[in-house]
């Protein structure tokens, strides 16, 4: 089976906007709920496949591209985002052995209108490409959307952090 072809971009921004075209408009909007809290300018296009496939295919060209950003600057973040009723936590550093951590499953409802787990999929993709150790915690939220937003929120904050220069300690020098 041949790889699914993806396209993307992404640079640091002081407000966060995104054009993204995976076919899916659940995972387009939740990838532009991290790229607005990321504060990144981001363009990520997937070409027309199956849709397990552009969910992974969307994470691993998403976390490809932030691989080298966070290895060159602070690596590691973390925040905590609402949507509605949802509150969710997300922690990361780079790590040798990249992995995905959560106590969000979704694998047995529709999200969307998909049949597939979302944002598992995509977030393991993301963490294993960018060689992340990413922590992700639903703290309260029934409401499947609002937990999904606020997940891709609060793990966008937290890569906007990792990927944003740490500040040189002039006062101690």
């Amino acid at each position: 089976m041949p790889e699914t072809q993806t396209g993307v971009r992404v640079e640091l921004a002081r407000e966060g906007v995104a054009n993204v075209a995976t076919g899916l408009p659940v995972l387009d909007h939740l990838v532009g709920e991290l790229a607005r809290t990321a504060r990144f300018k981001l363009s990520l296009e997937v070409a027309p496949g199956s849709t397990d496939e552009a969910v992974a295919a969307a994470g691993r060209a998403l976390g490809a591209a932030l691989g080298e950003r966070l290895a060159a600057n602070a690596g590691s973040g973390w925040a905590l985002a609402p949507a509605d009723e949802a509150l969710a936590s997300a922690a990361l550093e780079r790590d040798p052995q990249p992995r995905l951590v959560t106590n969000v499953d979704f694998s047995g409802q529709r999200v969307g209108g998909l049949a597939t787990d979302v944002a598992s999929t995509f977030l393991q993709e993301l963490a294993i490409a960018a060689g992340l150790n990413l922590h992700v915690r639903l703290v309260e939220g029934t409401d499947p959307q609002h937990v999904l937003a606020a997940i891709f929120k609060a793990v966008g904050a937290a890569l906007g952090q990792a990927c944003r220069p740490v500040p040189d300690d002039k006062e101690g020098s």
